[in-house]
This record gives structure tokens, C-alpha cells and sequence, in this order.
């Protein structure tokens, strides 16, 4: 105990002994705090900002309570932004992501590159035969699984059917883009701020190009001939991009050179459009009454034909890799196993309903009675992703495998570049000729470069 004796404090045996056992105990505590800091380990996950991504990030929360020596660490960007950070990061094995959201174009190019690990050693109990044969093959190389996908989508059609039957409007089983202008031209109402249609505008060869690049086949174009010559100053280049111009300019919204994916479904979900020709993913948002005012108003058909049915629509997916240089791998193989099962389907049913479930990844999710029932755009969706056919994308033959991309390293650069020049004549900043011929030389220039052309 204490002894106090004017102007000094005196420490009796019995309180010295009280003081080291305190001391120790607290000696004790700390190293224990101090291990369990360092024993965490942190991941830092690059993804695109769209609602399933928005969705991943809330409902996280769960994985990080059931492992809690992982700290999740979000890097949520714009597409085009994305991708400029993913593969400069990747490439360069700056081990700045530990977790990347990639797609079927990058997984391959990636993967030959050695820039990402091989997903190994996934549980049973995830089961990964569950998930599409083609989305799984779209993500390997050289028979190696290198991505897990957390969505995976086509393209198709959505339309207010409401606006249809007030005018007498029916869709056809399968719409040609001859049926699309007569029904934009007849929805078109500027004085309530609604337009026919909106499409993407936005450059980027993820972005207004993976709409456009699909026109293009359909109108019976290719981006080159067998012997790898650019193809872009030819007749049907000029007829779809024309049309694709004309009829947004006198039936799509105003700024229409700056909308993606995200701005198109914010017009449509906001009853400014009457039709809307996108990503099969679009769909779940749009059924979501929390973020949709046109919930009950949607209905769907396939994306438009022209010419020819071959590449009318896309197949993509969204997946999870783990680039070479991540410095966690194992605890992003872990969080990435977990974001794409069928647990976290299930997660994601629970907190926002059924049909804004993560789409287009397995079967078990097309077999699921609640999830049929709860979105109408099921088959739909399903049936465009079983015929969209990489390998056969356009009427003509062609050495590229890829319906809205060209599966080469350079076209990353190239489509963005044709992007930009599509956009500006889009904008009334050049003439489709001038967009066209400037693409040509470009894409001609970039293919010499790569030793394709001599």
C-alpha cells in the first residue's frame, strides 16, 4: 500500500508487486493486440462502379465478419478508368490491386502475358461445374481457369411496353434496326422528355463500342480480312455507323456522346426512353422498384438484327483475377471464391430480391423456380448468351475470335481510338467519312506497328 510522508511518495513492497503484476498484464495484452494486427491481411480489389459491384461492396461486410484476419480494401472506379488502371497495373507488377475485375477479352491476353495467377485448388463445395462451360472457357488459357466470374451477360433489347401499347405498337419475336427507327421515330415525345431510344455514346472500346461493334456485324462488317487489313473505309461501315448516328441524333436523348452503360440505365430507369438496346445485366436493375421508376413497364426481346443474325449480340463476363504480382493472393482467392458462389447468389436474393441477383454465371441460378419467376428477362438473357458465338462473329470470315472486341492484344488501344473518332462524329465534331477514314489510317498505322501488315 501507499505511505505518504510529506513531500514524497514511498512504495511499500505489497504495492510494487501489485504494479509488475499490472504491468505484465498489460505487457500481455497489448503483444496479443499487436499479433492480431499483424496476422490481418489486407486486399485492395479494383472494380467498375456499376449496381452488382455497388451491391458486392455493401454485402461484404459479411465476409469480413466471417474473416476477420481479412481487411477489404475498395478501389471503385468508371469502366474506362478501370481498365486503363487494371492493365497498367497488371502489366507493369506494380502489386497495387490484389484483386482485379477483368472480362473475357483481357482473362487470356492477360494470362499468355503471365500477368495473372491461375485460379488452383478451388473447394468442391464450390462447385465450379455449376458455372457455364463457355464463361469458364472464355476465362482460361491453354486449359488454365485464370478468372472467377462474379456476372455474365449478352446484349438484347428492353422496351417500355406501356409507350407500345399506348400506340398501337407491337414488338416483333425477333426486331430487325429497320423495326427500331420506325419505333423510335413513332415514341419519340421531346415535349414530355422522352426519346425514342438511347444507345451508348461514351468512347472506349468497352464503352460505346461494344454497342456499336455489334451493329457493325450485324450490317455485315468486320474489322479486318483475313489478312489482317483494316476493313473500316468499306461500304457497311458507313451504312451502320450512319445509321447509328442519324438515328440517334433525331430520336436519342441530347449529350448522347457521353452515355455509357451507367448513364443510359439511369435514362431508361428513369422513364426517358422508350427503348434501349444494352447489356442483358441491365435487366436486374431495372425490375429493382428501389432503383427503377419503370419496374412494372419493362419487357424484353432480342438484340436487332440487319444483314445477318451473326454477332447481333455480345457475350461478356465480369470476373475476379488475381494478378502475378498481388500480395495477398491467397486472401483474394478466398474473397473471390466467395463473391462468385452460390452463397453469395443467395446473399444477394435476400437483400434485394431475386432477379437483381449477380446474372449469366450458373446453372443453378437459371434452375431456381424464385428466380424464374422473378425475372421475366431469364430466358431471354439465357438464350442470347447460348447463341452469341465468339468464333463465328461476322458473315465474313475473319482471323479474330470475339464478337464486341477483336481478340488481339492491340485492340484495346485500336477500339478505343475508333471509339473516340465514332463518338466525335456522334457529337457533330466530324463527319462519319472523316470518322471512318481517320479509323482506317489509325488501325492501319497500329497494325503495322504490330507486325501485322507490312
Amino acid at each position: 500500500m501507499l505511505r505518504l510522508v510529506p513531500g514524497c511518495l514511498i512504495l511499500t513492497p505489497l504495492t510494487l508487486t501489485m504494479i509488475k503484476r499490472s504491468l505484465a498484464l498489460l505487457a500481455a495484452v497489448s503483444t496479443c493486440f499487436c499479433g492480431a494486427l499483424a496476422q490481418q491481411k489486407s486486399i485492395t480489389i479494383a472494380v467498375v462502379n456499376n449496381p452488382d459491384m455497388i451491391r458486392l461492396k455493401k454485402l461484404s461486410s459479411k465476409f469480413e465478419e466471417q474473416n476477420p484476419d481479412i481487411k477489404l480494401n475498395w478501389v471503385v472506379v468508371e469502366e474506362n478508368v478501370l481498365r486503363q488502371r487494371v492493365t497498367t497495373d497488371v502489366s507493369q507488377g506494380s502489386g497495387q490491386f490484389d484483386l482485379v475485375y477483368l472480362g473475357l477479352y483481357e482473362a487470356p491476353i492477360f494470362a499468355k502475358r503471365g500477368w495473372l495467377r491461375p485460379i488452383e485448388n478451388v473447394p468442391d463445395s464450390y462447385d465450379l461445374e455449376d458455372v457455364f462451360k463457355s464463361i469458364r472457357d472464355g476465362l482460361s488459357y491453354n486449359g488454365k481457369l485464370y478468372a472467377l466470374p462474379f456476372n455474365a451477360e449478352s446484349s438484347m433489347l428492353m422496351y417500355r411496353k406501356d409507350l407500345f401499347d399506348a400506340k398501337g405498337l407491337t414488338m416483333p419475336e425477333q426486331p430487325t434496326y429497320d423495326d427500331i427507327v420506325k419505333f423510335a421515330d413513332a415514341l419519340t415525345d421531346k415535349s414530355k422528355g422522352i426519346y425514342g431510344i438511347t444507345l451508348r455514346g461514351k468512347p472506349g472500346w468497352g464503352e460505346n463500342m461494344a454497342f456499336v461493334d455489334t451493329l457493325l456485324n450485324t450490317f455485315g462488317a468486320t474489322w479486318f480480312d483475313m489478312k489482317w487489313k483494316p476493313t473500316i473505309d468499306t461500304p457497311e461501315w458507313k451504312k451502320a455507323i450512319t445509321f447509328y448516328v442519324n438515328l440517334m441524333k433525331k430520336d436519342g436523348p441530347p449529350g448522347a456522346s457521353s452515355n455509357g452503360f451507367n448513364e443510359n440505365l439511369t435514362l431508361f430507369g428513369g422513364g426517358r426512353a422508350a427503348m434501349w438496346i444494352d447489356a442483358t445485366s441491365g435487366a436486374g436493375p431495372l425490375f429493382d422498384k428501389n432503383q427503377s421508376q419503370v419496374s412494372d413497364k419493362v419487357a424484353f426481346a432480342p438484340a436487332p438484327v440487319a444483314a445477318t443474325p451473326n454477332g447481333s449480340h455480345w457475350l461478356w463476363s465480369w470476373a475476379l483475377a488475381i494478378p502475378k504480382s498481388a500480395k495477398e493472393p491467397d486472401a483474394a482467392l478466398k474473397f473471390a471464391e466467395w463473391a462468385t458462389s452460390k452463397e453469395y447468389i443467395q446473399l444477394a436474393a435476400e437483400d434485394g430480391g431475386w432477379a437483381t441477383v449477380p446474372p449469366g454465371t450458373r446453372k443453378s441460378t437459371y434452375d431456381n423456380p424464385e428466380y424464374q419467376k422473378a425475372a421475366p428477362f431469364a430466358s431471354v438473357t439465357l438464350k442470347a448468351m447460348q447463341t452469341a458465338d465468339p468464333t463465328n462473329p461476322a458473315i465474313k470470315p475473319v482471323p479474330y475470335v470475339g464478337v464486341q472486341f477483336a481478340g488481339i492484344p492491340e485492340f484495346q488501344a485500336i477500339g478505343t481510338e475508333v471509339g473516340q473518332n465514332i463518338s466525335a462524329a456522334l457529337a457533330g465534331k466530324m463527319t462519319v467519312e472523316q470518322a471512318l477514314k481517320a479509323s482506317q489510317n489509325e488501325v492501319e498505322r497500329a497494325m503495322k506497328q504490330g507486325g501485322y501488315l507490312k
